[in-house]
């Protein structure tokens, strides 16, 4: 196989597909999720025994254990599959919506239609279930998309695929709207992200390391984040019981996600109440406790945390602790370390919470939430293409609105410029 010619027949059937899926009613799209939703439902066997052969494939090649349960499809997250596309399915149509219409002196009126971007790119690893979280934020917001999975799990993507092309088919659009690369040959990648004359922008969901390469290398618009290393924030007003629940979930809840806690941040005043409950917690669920001095002296089972710790994601059962002086020191803390990408404020006062909303430079800043929270099905999107701590066109988790642009349209009687 000629991998440029594969992935270029790829990029132009996108780009014939995604002209007749931007022009499709939203009826027809809707049909199209409801359709592959009972795809799904019907070719579960078949699924989870593609699934199985991957995890197979995954275990003797060594992956840990954070991969493994990402590449895994059990009922649960079959299920939440469907609940996706049908969410997706009931959501607002994004696309043909004109707003800020005002009238100008000239007596033309000027407004803004939102459209889709075209064709989107989505690399990821591991997840198979992102095969239909994309191609149902793409299909309902009118895009076409070329999904490339990682080599892990490319049998379960390519069941995935085989539902999502008979919903399209059902629905009468294009099967092109969605395809899944078929070769675990990483020279597609590099084809894949060097075709601005077929794709828009590209959009990376896996590692660090993945993702630098992409931004790097790759000749159309990315909408990315690098990696979530994401804090909790204990104020000195907290409420204690709240906030050992929000930091165990936050940690705990799974450890292989990108909005999973990975720095605890106390306020000296309450370190010494707060600390030893939170140990006790967290070494009860074999989660490694990394402390600067200060935390050590209520936590005496924790190691030394050194700098690197600080701007570690660690995807693993393993916590950074630093005691700070207040909300101002924790701040300071986020904004060098961070990831911008989610970070949290437990504390009762008003004050303290609008200045971390205000000052945390993150696309996503909760108070009195766990950061796991920091998802598009979570915030009402249906889904998420992925999230971007990017500042330009999307930022946080990027849904329906996130695939799309918007272009000026004018509205006149005749007018002509003076």
């Amino acid at each position: 196989m000629d991998i440029n010619d594969y992935m270029h027949g790829l990029g132009a059937g996108a780009r014939s597909a995604s002209r007749a899926l931007a022009k499709a009613s939203l009826h027809q799209r809707n049909d199209a999720l409801c359709a592959i939703a009972q795809e799904i439902e019907s070719a579960t066997a078949e699924i989870k025994a593609a699934n199985e052969r991957d995890l197979a494939k995954a275990r003797e090649a060594g992956l840990d254990e954070a991969m493994c349960d990402r590449l895994t499809l059990d009922d649960a997250r079959i299920a939440g599959m469907v609940a996706n596309l049908e969410q997706v399915a009931a959501l607002p149509d994004p696309i043909g919506a004109i707003d800020e219409v005002r009238a100008m002196p000239s007596g033309i009126r000027v407004g803004k239609m939102r459209v889709p971007l075209g064709v989107i790119g989505i690399i990821y690893e591991s997840r198979p279930n992102v095969t239909i979280e994309a191609s149902s934020l793409c299909i309902k917001s009118g895009n076409a998309t070329i999904l490339r999975g990682g080599s892990e799990s490319l049998q379960s993507n390519e069941a995935i695929a085989r539902c999502v092309s008979r919903g399209l088919s059902k629905a009468g659009l294009p099967e092109q709207a969605v395809q899944v690369v078929g070769t675990t040959d990483r020279a597609a990648v590099g084809a894949m992200i060097t075709m601005p004359e077929f794709i828009d922008v590209i959009v990376p969901r896996g590692g660090k390391g993945l993702i630098e390469r992409i931004t790097r290398d790759a000749l159309i618009p990315v909408i990315k984040h690098l990696d979530g290393n994401c804090h909790v924030y204990v104020d000195s007003s907290a409420d204690l019981v709240m906030a050992l629940d929000i930091s165990d979930n936050a940690k705990t809840h799974r450890y292989g996600t990108c909005n999973t806690m990975e720095t605890l941040l106390v306020a000296e005043s309450e370190a010494a109440r707060f600390l030893p409950q939170l140990s006790e917690r967290l070494l009860a669920k074999g989660v490694e406790l990394r402390a600067c001095a200060k935390a050590k002296m209520f936590m005496p089972h924790a190691v030394d945390a050194t700098e690197a710790d600080w701007w570690t994601e660690y995807l693993a059962p393993i916590l950074a602790i630093r005691v700070v002086k207040d909300v101002d020191e924790a701040i300071e803390h986020i904004n060098r370390y961070g990831s911008h990408h989610t970070d949290s404020i437990v504390t009762e006062h008003h004050g303290r919470a609008e200045q971390f909303m205000r000052e945390v430079d993150s696309s996503s800043v909760m108070i009195n939430a766990s950061t796991r929270f920091a998802d598009g099905f979570e915030y009402g999107l249906g889904a998420e293409i992925g999230i971007s701590t990017d500042k330009i066109h999307a930022r946080g988790p990027v849904g329906l609105l996130g695939l799309t642009s918007q272009k000026y349209v004018v509205f006149g009687s005749g007018q002509v410029r003076a």
